[in-house]
């Protein structure tokens, strides 16, 4: 990073104070900031020979040691029985239900899902073989079964969110952009990020590779505190690490994202027959996020230098996402011990 910050006087102090103002408030956003998860309900058509019945099995996600408050409302009269306890998985509240009641004809909703940031992920096996799945959102809370619309998109949709939601990440590529100024060394640094991060998300999604989601999430968190700390470093202090080769940092650091990632996919416990289409597209939703994080940042830079020098602006930033990313750092690992 070219220049010394203190010959920087001429950044507007405003933009200083929002940037500031931005990270405070990401603060006080929950420590577990990959923790926007879908939830899932899956209702399986059954013929025997009493007839047709529905099982239902309905994961909530867990978030800061408490439930998502989101519940599934079934049609008027349909009434549910326990097959099992609930179980608790850690990351997730599990129940299963069945009903004699026909599902297929009537509307589902999901209470409190307007208020949130999560999506639904709806699956209907039928008994004769045919399967559908559906995506629920806080702006469209309710599906009718009776005459469903299956969006193509549905894991596309939840990588965009997920990495546009998922601080940590997002934190973590500001870091990135404001580290690296060429053009080209950019390219291959986000391009090692990418790759490193699709490598363990594959792997972790398909069940090679089984870290508890934690010590994951810690980990993530003091990755972006390190990047933190070498923006802030005169570039002749900074570690021989990132500055010979700054994509390999990255793509060190992405397998670790990866794994942060997969928890949207695995800790739902999507269908089989749906993990190859629910990886490609929640991986390449992943991406559409990142590339439009990163170009409205580079237009950002590029306005900002065009009216001033940003070296006291990066620094700024730099210790307000230090300071989050130490905060999450100790926040995750309390809560490991």
């Amino acid at each position: 990073m070219p220049g010394n910050p203190k010959a920087d006087p001429g950044v507007p102090q405003a933009v200083k104070c929002v940037l500031l103002l931005l990270l405070a408030a990401a603060a006080a956003l929950p420590a577990t900031a990959h923790e926007v998860r879908p939830a899932y309900l899956q209702i399986s058509e059954r013929a025997d020979a009493g007839g047709v019945r529905f099982d239902v099995l309905w994961k909530q996600p867990v978030v800061q040691n408490g439930r998502l408050a989101i519940d599934p409302i079934f049609p008027d009269g349909c009434q549910l029985r326990d097959l099992a306890p609930p179980e608790l998985t850690g990351t997730a509240l599990i129940h299963r239900w069945t009903t004699d009641c026909d599902l297929t004809a009537g509307a589902i909703h999901i209470r409190g899902l307007s208020v949130t940031l999560t999506d639904v992920m709806v699956r209907v096996d039928r008994a004769n073989g045919d399967s559908s799945n559906h995506i629920l959102r806080p702006q469209e809370p309710s599906l009718d079964l009776s005459n469903p619309t299956a969006p193509v998109l549905s894991y596309l949709v939840i990588g965009i969110e997920h990495l546009v939601f998922g601080i940590d990440h997002v934190l973590f590529v500001i870091g990135l952009v404001l580290f690296i100024h060429q053009p080209w060394a950019l390219i291959k640094t986000v391009t090692a990020f990418t790759v490193a991060h699709s490598v363990t998300l594959a792997l972790s999604v398909l069940g090679l590779v089984q870290l508890q989601q934690g010590p994951v999430e810690a980990v993530i968190a003091l990755s972006i505190l390190f990047l933190a700390r070498e923006l802030v470093q005169e570039e002749a202090q900074r570690s021989r690490l990132t500055q010979a080769s700054p994509w390999l940092m990255a793509f060190a650091f992405g397998l670790l994202h990866g794994l942060g990632f997969a928890g949207a996919l695995r800790d739902i416990g999507l269908p089989e027959d749906a993990l190859w289409l629910s990886l490609l597209l929640f991986n390449v939703g992943i991406e559409l996020g990142q590339l439009m994080i990163i170009a409205v940042l580079v237009s950002l830079r590029w306005l900002l230098n065009r009216v001033a020098s940003t070296t006291q602006l990066i620094r700024a930033g730099a210790y307000g996402m230090g300071c989050v990313a130490a905060y999450w750092t100790i926040d995750r690992t309390l809560i490991l011990l």
